[in-house]
Parts: structure tokens; C-alpha cells; sequence
């Protein structure tokens, strides 16, 4: 049987422990890399992992930074050359931009960093490029996932000192392939 869309999870990550996926994480606000957390976003929506722009922040043309883990669940298959970009993005608020993470796919559990660390929301993670592909076609490779396995993927959002947006934001995919 196929790779299905619920055996593709996203999740937060957290800064803290000795493996991954071993202790629960809520706070997108904290999912800053290093190692995969339980936490499994509900949705595909970049909004809930940001705090809202305050105007401050916006006539500072403030950036953050998130890291999110798509994690293979399936116990079998391979997901074959994923890719990851910005389905839709609310016009004229913050832009937002994606980036993959220069750690290897590793093993959920895994007591090796998982992901590039940064200290705070505003610190740019190393090795990290970024763009803001909107179609699958233009979409960023995260290399193939095996079962079981996770692979760390990062979200800038720039204020730009615009007009205030209500549910600035957007959603993220991720399309790979599988075995029948």
C-alpha cells in the first residue's frame, strides 16, 4: 500500500533532551531546531506557528524563524524526493520564505542533533538558504525520508512595515513520491 497523506506528519521542535521525538513541545513560539518533539501540528497553516506582528515589529520590519520536521510515519515505504513550499500566502502582509535544513534525515529517536539550533526567534539558522517557491514544480527537495525517519525544514517570516493584514500567514505542502 501506498505512502497516504496521514502517514506524513508535521511537527514542532524542541531544544531540549537527548533524543528525538521523546518529549512534547506545544509552543510553535519555541520550535527553534535540534531535535524532533511529539507535537504534531494540526494544520499545514505558517500563521499558527507565529505570533501575531505587532506594529513595532512591523515598522522594524521584525524576522523570525521556525523550524518544523516532516516525519515519515509509514513502517514500510520510502517517501521518494519530497518537496516542500508555500501553497498560498496572504497578499500584502509579512512575506515568507522556506528553507531546508543542511542536517541529515535521521531516525525519529535519535540522540544526534536533528536540525541546526538556534538561541532565539530573530537568530538566523546556519546553513540555511531561503526562498518562496509557490508550486510543487519550484518546490525546495528534502531528499528521500525513509520510514521512520525525519527531516528538518525552516520558515522565515519578514515584516515589511505594510498595512495591517488580518490572518497574515499562509500554508506549506509536502509532495513526494512513493512504491505502489
Amino acid at each position: 500500500m501506498a505512502i497516504l497523506e496521514a502517514d506524513i506528519l508535521y511537527k514542532l521542535s524542541i531544544k531540549t533532551g537527548s533524543a528525538g521525538n521523546s518529549a512534547a513541545q506545544p509552543d510553535p513560539n519555541a520550535s527553534l531546531g535540534k531535535y524532533i518533539s511529539t507535537t504534531q501540528l494540526v494544520s499545514a497553516v505558517i500563521s499558527n506557528l507565529f505570533d501575531t506582528v505587532t506594529g513595532d515589529e512591523n515598522t522594524a520590519s521584525d524576522v523570525e524563524y521556525r523550524c518544523i520536521f516532516v516525519h515519515n510515519s509509514h513502517a514500510t515505504l520510502t517517501l521518494i524526493s519530497p518537496v516542500v513550499w508555500i501553497s498560498a500566502d496572504i497578499a500584502g502582509g509579512a512575506a515568507l520564505a522556506i528553507g531546508v535544513d543542511p542536517t541529515a534525515a535521521s531516525l525519529i529517536g535519535a540522540a544526534g542533533a536533528q536540525a541546526v539550533e538556534i538561541a532565539n526567534e530573530g537568530a538566523a539558522p546556519g546553513g540555511v538558504t531561503f526562498s518562496a517557491p509557490v508550486t510543487k514544480g519550484t518546490g525546495l527537495s528534502l531528499g528521500d525520508i525513509l520510514p521512520g525517519r525525519c527531516k528538518a525544514f525552516w520558515f522565515r517570516r519578514s515584516a515589511a512595515n505594510t498595512g495591517a493584514v488580518a490572518s497574515d500567514g499562509g500554508t506549506f505542502r509536502v509532495e513526494g513520491d512513493t512504491e505502489a
